[in-house]
């Protein structure tokens, strides 16, 4: 009796063990879970929609994104690519997952991981292009396409604007820096574009020379400098006249504004001199300065002192400057292609200070400055026109496997088309017939076939076409001939009917032929950059970006008198 006593006390013993282990799992596993919901990021609360007002029950805050958790195992997995390439991708039980990089590189698409809502997202597309809606019919005095959104100044292929010419210098194909006809029209383009479309700027005057708005005490003079007002009769009104030796302090000027940052003054140096503009940033440490010298330098930085040359200046000029371009792309200066990132940016315009002999007059800091820019560009095709009528572009040019390379001295239709296309409009705004005659000279690298030195290439012995890169064998780049299109048209609608009676012909062929071309160049899913796949037989380096509809509307840009 005693033993079958035990034997009973022993199995509820287990029993009793048993239950309290199950009992412990169970609380384990839900104060785990609830853990791991409180853990979890919560959705910030959506506003009320104005219609949800006067219902009672208040709507529940939009669900978090799912977290993967700890319970998610990953293994690496080694995938064979053609059987050629192997790389690493992870494997969750029957997908496999391969790393981005690879795949943007071998598909030719793009992704990046953006904040929406107070998360991260990954947002994959096809192409990086923008398709923009056409605000109003174009017309040769209005908005270049869609160009009032473009910023040249700011790519990091752009080594800087030169002092001298106030124009961008590219450093697409060489990091030396070279001045691409391309490049700026687009500059000027963009300028005149952005001066319809913007509010007109703010602008402070800080000093001019005639008593009515002069500033007293706001000059300041070192001993062994002079300043003093003089009566100019070229310029029919009074200037300042300054001296100040190189190794004096300079004289300066008190500025202080917080808000703008495009300089300009009325220069003319009888000496060789600068002006210099100091800068507080938003970096720690002393301040930045800017010089403009009177020498050919292009651009130098050393010690938080950036220097560009302006040239002689010994005539009166206008001189403008972006001082946020300048300091940019001076702390961002480098031997290679690209201008280095950086995230400093100006907070203070602090004073200008003169050394050397010379006059000055109309001081004045702005918001933007665009037709300055837009003339600059204008003028710079005015006088670096060859006397074939194209913009000569002098870097080596490898368009790809198969073409024969292009030697400094070619041109591009799609810079005789901007270039047209930004003369017309200095014409406009002018009238004078400097602009316009450039302008019409400048189709004549259409009539002249790509092995001679011209733009033009024929494909199937039947479709003109105007060559961006006039290469051996033909490439047929789109994007390049439908600018080229554009700058005709501009042309030929501006032009009296008998000096627009070429640009007009050569407008009709071309769109013949884009009418009859265009569906080469889709893919489906978007649109090929040129037609190496027809002359080469080889595989296209990537698209052109725009989705594979915007071929359909390229077929359809009618231009019409």
């Amino acid at each position: 009796m005693r033993f079958l006593a035990s034997r009973v006390h022993y199995k509820t013993l287990i029993v009793i063990c048993a239950l309290l282990s199950l009992v412990t799992v169970v609380l384990w596993n839900r104060c785990t879970n609830e853990k791991v919901l409180h853990s979890l990021p919560r959705a910030p609360l959506a506003p009320p929609s104005p219609g949800v007002a006067g219902l009672q029950q208040q709507a529940q805050p939009p669900e978090a994104p799912p977290v993967v958790g700890g319970g998610v195992r990953y293994e690496e997995i080694d995938c064979l690519i053609n059987d050629d390439v192997t790389i690493k991708g992870r494997r969750e039980g029957t997908e496999v997952y391969m790393p981005f990089s690879w795949m943007e590189k071998y598909f030719e698409v793009y992704g990046k991981v953006v904040q929406y809502d107070g998360y991260d997202r990954f947002e994959f597309s096809h192409s990086y292009s923008k398709v923009y809606t056409q605000r109003e019919p174009y017309r040769p005095s209005g908005v270049f396409m869609s160009f009032e959104g473009y910023n040249v100044e700011v790519r990091d292929r752009v080594k800087c604007i030169s002092g001298v010419e106030g124009v961008p210098l590219s450093t697409q194909w060489g990091p030396q820096g070279y001045f691409y006809a391309i490049q700026i029209a687009q500059y000027g383009l963009s300028h005149f574009s952005k001066n319809l479309t913007e509010r007109a700027p703010h602008v402070e005057v800080y000093d001019t020379a005639e008593e009515h708005n002069s500033k007293p005490n706001t000059w300041s003079v070192p001993k062994g400098c002079t300043l003093t007002t003089s009566y100019d009769k070229t310029r029919a009104s009074t200037v300042r006249l300054f001296n100040a030796p190189e190794n004096s302090e300079g004289i300066s000027l008190s500025l202080g504004n917080t808000k703008d940052f495009i300089i300009s003054f009325d220069l003319k140096f009888t000496s060789n001199g600068s002006v210099s503009v100091v800068l507080e940033t938003t970096e720690k440490g002393p301040p930045f300065v800017i010089h403009y010298v009177t020498t050919s330098q292009l651009i130098a930085f050393k010690d938080r002192s950036i220097t560009y040359g302006i040239g002689p200046r010994s005539a009166w000029t206008t001189v403008t400057r972006d001082l946020l371009t300048d300091l940019r792309k001076g702390i961002g200066l480098s031997n290679t292609k690209a201008v280095k990132a950086t995230k400093t940016m100006p907070r203070r315009v602090v004073k200008m200070i003169l050394h050397g002999r010379g006059a000055i007059d109309n001081v004045a800091i702005a918001t933007t400055a665009h037709m300055a820019a837009f003339f600059a560009a204008s003028d710079w095709l005015l006088k670096n026109q060859d006397e074939r009528g194209g913009w000569p572009i002098m870097v080596t040019r490898k368009l790809g496997e198969g073409f024969r390379p292009l030697e400094p001295g070619w041109y591009s239709a799609m810079a005789q088309g901007q270039a047209m296309s930004t003369l017309v409009r200095a014409y406009l705004l002018t009238k004078d017939e400097k602009y316009l005659k450039a302008a019409l000279r400048a189709t004549g690298p259409y009539k002249v076939p790509s092995e001679k030195h011209g733009v033009k290439a024929v494909f199937m012995n039947k479709y003109e076409w105007y060559e961006e890169y006039p290469t051996t064998p033909s490439s047929f780049v789109l994007n390049g001939f439908i600018y080229s299109l554009i700058g005709l048209y501009d042309l030929a609608q501006t032009a009296s009917d008998e000096n627009g009676r070429e640009a007009a012909r050569l407008y009709a062929k071309g769109m013949e032929s884009l009418k009859a071309m265009v569906p080469l160049y889709d893919t489906g899913s978007g649109t090929i950059y040129d037609l190496r796949h027809f002359m080469l037989g080889t595989a296209q380096p990537g698209t052109m970006g725009l989705p594979h509809y915007a071929h359909q509307s390229v077929a359809a840009v009618g231009f019409h008198r």
